[in-house]
């Protein structure tokens, strides 16, 4: 299969053409007008006169038109599409190297160092990619996300991708779902995309913003109003005239942070905004395709009159009274006012100075993003004001760095003393090396980035993160203290005069149009015969997969409890990035961060509990190592929004490999249920949700009847004291017919395996 730095004019022509057809089959069977969401998937169905349309029930199969992946998680995709036996991916596909790039020095010093350092995975990347028909975008080339939206999204288009913040290219029309690695071996391999018809969730938005208000404080305060859990299931669809008022990069921004609020995805219909990014960005054929269908990239007019009858919930936010915001620390949904931070600060007693600002990430690097951010500075350095604090800077793509190069607003950001990092993801997903903060050093970081959970940054607990619009985050560094309202208060200048900061103005696209600069971007060769991919039997950063091994067809009994997690317990907590990314295609050694971040709800010791086989305290790792080289299965236990956060299989995959059998929790987030799922392992939860507290330290759970598993029907659990006596209880699982077979095989992968193989 060709690939292009580009999505082909041919395919999306294909996909616009069976709208007509498609769109009277979904009116037809659901007897009404559709929302732009469900139009999207109807047209993707594999089988439209078929496929489950019950919101939060059906499971249904869905063809994507693309799949993207980051170079963390490309390798253990890649290295599972390897073991399916195929020439050449059956879709699209394309790999970018943005999240093993370190922040340390700047951005042409730390992109060298990372390519001597990786060396290794970039050369398998490159060399499988190669081998199996796959796009490659060389580090440097920029954020997944930003890429994607620049080269390949495209109104009414679907793609999956395996990082969390695919949904990022919804702010360009696109249903684009962050899955695991094996959903994307699946698709990649030519099977479907098997996923739960979503409910919808439609936000209202009415008024403009203006003054200091940006599109980050819209998706601020959606996920003030949902929490981190109030979208999960459902895809979150933008409508009404203020959507209209926002650009695309706005758009996309609102979409990416989606993820935070535990979406399938965010959504905007077609409109003007979105044709002028495709032209500006040289793909006016798209924009003429989608003028053309205009009408189908859309709600129906019915649903736009009455939304309450197309919705699961209905949100209305008017951006005229919508205020700058600032969310955290600690979870992306804690809002307030950026004016009312300094007085919290000082009822929390978190500290009032800023240690660094940074500006970017693929929630906000795009041109308008920098043009504001740089018109602040420009303001600031003509005032003779100063930063008050470190400034870092990060383009999302190589296009967008070298068009702000050209256009000066990278010298603005550099005069007034901002570090430019590399195009890359850097310190959003804790590849940032600091010298001026230590682990228990109270600090606070203000950014535009989307996610703030402990560590999430820097790697260190004590370091509080906030998250705000880019603009926003200039103002902070200026002020240097989070008791600084950007629209009311004054600063100081060098000459003692006091000054109001000029509300920010940037430009929708450049004027000039984009410049590529150097792209990076690698196609697969015509003849990949002779390809051989690159994995070194030594590497401590690689290791080929062996098949998890299918279940034995006995009940569970008796296994001993690893971890029960007391609170929140990210993928973040089950499988630490930072310094733990160099081990993302080696299963064994990413291993050792299993649990690392989970606290002990029986102690409430981090990443610490007792080993059941010789009594002895002991880190997760080390004790899931020891059951796994005893052949002990065993079971972990989570609490509510389990697995939230990044979209990083690796927090299933090193489970399942250690030897847990099932994961018992209050509720699941999304992505991570999924995970388990493909994986063999077994995620159920608590019919009650008290059944939580009633496992001990010292108990072993059984679960039984698994000959009967069936969809829609609970399993027989026993929590089974020290003294032999025994609680019963029940709990309940998402799996459908399908889900239950990857289940019994030991994952879906072994599935695809024997099907290749018959």
């Amino acid at each position: 299969m060709a690939v292009a730095a580009n999505t082909p004019i041919d395919l999306i022509e294909s996909i616009y053409g069976q709208l007509p057809e498609r769109m009277e089959i979904g009116r037809r069977r659901l007897g009404r007008g559709l929302t732009f969401a469900e139009k999207v998937l109807v047209n993707h169905l594999r089988d439209p006169e078929t496929g489950g349309l019950e919101r939060g029930r059906s499971y249904t199969d869905l063809d994507p038109d693309r799949v993207a992946m980051q170079d963390a998680t490309a390798q253990m995709a890649l290295l599972q599409f390897m073991t399916a036996g195929l020439p050449e991916v059956a879709v699209p596909s394309t790999v970018h190297c943005d999240h093993l790039i370190q922040a340390k020095v700047e951005g042409k010093q730390d992109l060298a160092t990372a390519i001597d350092v990786n060396a290794e995975v970039y050369d398998f990347l490159e060399s499988v990619s190669a081998k199996y028909g796959i796009g490659f975008w060389r580090p440097g080339s920029g954020i997944i996300h930003q890429v994607v939206l620049e080269q390949y999204a495209f109104p009414g288009g679907m793609m999956i991708g395996t990082d969390s913040h695919t949904p990022n290219a919804g702010g360009l029309g696109m249903v684009a779902i962050g899955v695991g690695g094996a959903d994307a071996v699946d698709v990649m391999t030519g099977y479907p995309f098997n996923v739960r018809w979503p409910k919808l969730i439609g936000v209202k938005l009415t008024g403009t913003l203006s003054g200091w208000s940006a599109p980050k404080d819209v998706i601020l305060k959606v996920a003030e109003i949902l929490t981190v859990k109030g979208g999960t299931g459902a895809i979150v669809e933008y409508f009404g005239p203020g959507a209209e008022s926002l650009s695309c990069t706005g758009k996309a921004t609102i979409c990416n942070m989606g993820a935070e609020i535990g979406a399938t995805t965010s959504l905007f219909a077609y409109d003007e905004a979105m044709s002028r990014y495709l032209k500006s960005t040289g793909r006016e054929a798209i924009a003429s395709a989608a003028d053309a269908v205009a009408g189908d990239l859309r709600a129906d007019d019915e649903v736009y009159a009455d939304p309450q009858q197309y919705f699961d919930e209905v949100i209305e936010i008017d951006l005229s009274e919508l205020r700058p915001l600032i969310n955290g620390p600690h979870t992306p949904d804690r809002a307030r006012p950026v004016s009312e931070l300094g007085a919290e600060a000082a009822t929390e007693g978190w500290p009032m100075e800023i240690s660094a600002a940074l500006v970017g990430s693929c929630t906000n690097s795009s041109y308008e993003d920098i043009s504001r951010a740089a018109s602040i500075a420009r303001f600031a350095a003509d005032k003779g004001l100063e930063l008050k604090t470190s400034l870092l800077v990060t383009p999302g793509s190589e296009q967008v760095r070298a068009t702000i190069e050209r256009d000066g607003l990278l010298a603005d950001l550099e005069a007034l003393g901002a570090t430019v990092l590399a195009n890359a993801c850097g310190p959003c997903i804790g590849q940032w090396s600091r010298s001026d903060v230590e682990e228990g050093d109270a600090n606070v970081i203000v950014n535009s980035y989307n996610r703030n959970f402990p560590k999430r940054n820097d790697g260190l607990a004590s370091t509080l993160s906030f998250v705000t619009s880019p603009e926003t985050v200039i103002a902070l560094a200026l002020a240097g203290r989070v008791d600084f309202d950007p629209v009311s208060d004054t600063l100081t200048a060098r000459d003692g005069s006091e000054v109001r900061l000029e509300v920010p103005v940037g430009e929708e696209l450049p004027a000039k149009g984009f410049t590529g600069g150097d792209s990076g971007f690698l196609a697969p060769p015509a003849d990949r015969s002779g390809v051989d991919v690159k994995v070194s039997p030594e590497s401590d950063r690689l290791q080929l997969l062996e098949p998890f091994e299918a279940w034995d067809g006995q009940d569970f009994v008796a296994l001993p409890v690893l971890m029960k997690a007391k609170g929140k317990c990210t993928t973040d907590h089950i499988s630490a990035a930072g310094p733990w990314l160099k081990y993302r295609g080696h299963l064994e050694n990413i291993s050792g961060n299993l649990f690392i971040g989970a606290v002990n709800a029986f102690t409430d010791e981090v990443g610490m509990g007792k080993d059941h086989l010789d009594g002895q305290t002991k880190s997760y790792p080390d004790i899931a190592r020891h059951y796994h080289e005893a052949g002990q299965p065993w079971v972990a236990i989570g609490d509510e929004n389990y697995g939230e956060g990044s979209s990083r299989e690796h927090a299933a995959m090193e489970p399942r490999f250690r030897g847990a059998r099932v994961v018992f929790t209050r509720s699941f987030a999304r992505i991570h249920e999924t995970n388990l799922k493909k994986q063999g392992v077994l995620p159920l939860t608590f019919a009650d949700p008290a059944t939580y507290d009633a496992v001990d330290q010292d108990d072993r759970i059984s679960v039984l009847g698994l000959a009967d598993l069936a969809p829609d029907t609970p399993v027989r659990c026993q929590i089974v004291k020290p003294d032999g006596t025994t609680v019963d209880f029940e709990a309940n699982h998402t799996m459908n017919d399908e889900q239950i077979e990857w289940f019994r095989a030991g994952g879906a992968l072994n599935i695809i395996r024997a099907r290749q193989n018959s």
